[in-house]
């Protein structure tokens, strides 16, 4: 199942988007420390968001200050879907001020711990890549360590219209504009699994089914309400763009609780959930909510085969 996604090619003085393959801690200080002193020389800011054992290298050797800054990608790091937002909050401050900046971003891939994670982050890449088209103009250098898993390279050079190797740029030969994202097929329900089709006047039950599994696994308290707004959402979603029906499915695998919502609906705009609502935007607002109750959020859509919608929720 594919969701078409068209991408704008990098624009001059638009938003860059750079691949860095690094092999060790030498490797990955050498080319964004020169990264580093290259946009400080002339005059921007740098924001670096990446895992704490690279941002303490960095530290040695360049302190923060008002032209760098780290963040703590703690909260967001292993959450894909929360990404974009934190970007875009990340470098507000110096595009209001008008100051050009460059980031550097790093994910924790040492740290995934499903295939569905590791597809999730791809994802996120490349949708980089359709949020930034229209602005603000930014450069995003993006180091990924091949020591860790070279074979992933190629699934990253897709992504990233630019590749960064001893200091110079080139076109990445891999990535294509105009190609429809190469979404991973959703794996199958682990046995057991508990099935519920609803409707209008369902949400109860609906949540009633959900916690009967996710009291099984030891879910409860705080973590479950959030779970039971998450799935309020999108099951409302499929009651009211999705043929007014859907069925959920839930189990648990790699120490998490799975609900999944199928229904006959089409998400067009990839971007859905993953950007910020603002007072003034008409829908939209309700998957943005879900991304940030949940730990994982996995979608696959087309107007052929209708939505599917995965929950992640880590068991205690």
């Amino acid at each position: 199942m594919t969701t078409s996604l068209q991408q704008t090619t990098t624009t001059p003085g638009g938003y860059r988007h750079e691949l860095y393959p690094y092999a060790g801690g030498d490797e990955f200080v050498q080319g964004t420390l020169g990264f580093i002193e290259d946009a400080l020389e002339g005059g921007e800011a740098v924001v670096v968001a990446v895992p704490e054992d690279k941002a303490s290298l960095l530290r040695a050797e360049i302190r923060e200050d008002e032209a760098v800054r780290y963040v703590d990608t703690s909260r967001v790091a292993r959450r894909p879907g929360r990404l974009i937002d934190s970007w875009q909050g990340w470098i507000q401050r110096h595009v209001e001020e008008g100051r050009p900046v460059r980031g550097i971003g790093e994910s924790p891939w040492a740290q995934v711990r499903s295939p569905a994670e590791a597809a999730e982050l791809h994802y996120h890449e490349w949708l980089l890549n359709k949020a930034f088209a229209q602005g603000p103009a930014w450069w995003l250098l993006c180091p990924y360590d091949v020591a860790h898993d070279e074979s992933g390279l190629r699934d990253m050079a897709r992504c990233h219209p630019e590749m960064r190797r001893d200091g110079r740029t080139t076109p990445c030969e891999d990535y294509d504009a105009q190609a429809s994202y190469p979404f991973v097929p959703l794996t199958r329900p682990c046995d057991p699994y508990e099935e519920f089709a609803y409707t209008s006047g369902d949400l109860l039950a609906l949540r009633g089914k959900i916690t009967a599994c996710a009291e099984e696994h030891g879910l409860s308290g705080s973590r479950l309400r959030e779970l039971h707004l998450a799935a309020t959402e999108v099951a409302t979603n499929s009651i009211r763009h999705g043929g007014g029906q859907g069925v959920l499915r839930t189990w648990s695998e790699d120490d998490r609780l799975v609900c999944e919502f199928r229904d006959a609906g089409y998400i067009e705009n990839p971007l859905t959930g993953r950007l910020r609502p603002n007072a003034r935007q008409n829908g939209g607002r309700g998957l943005w909510l879900v991304h940030q109750l949940t730990d994982l959020v996995e979608i696959r859509s087309s107007p052929d085969e209708g939505t599917t919608v995965r929950l992640h929720t880590e068991l205690p």
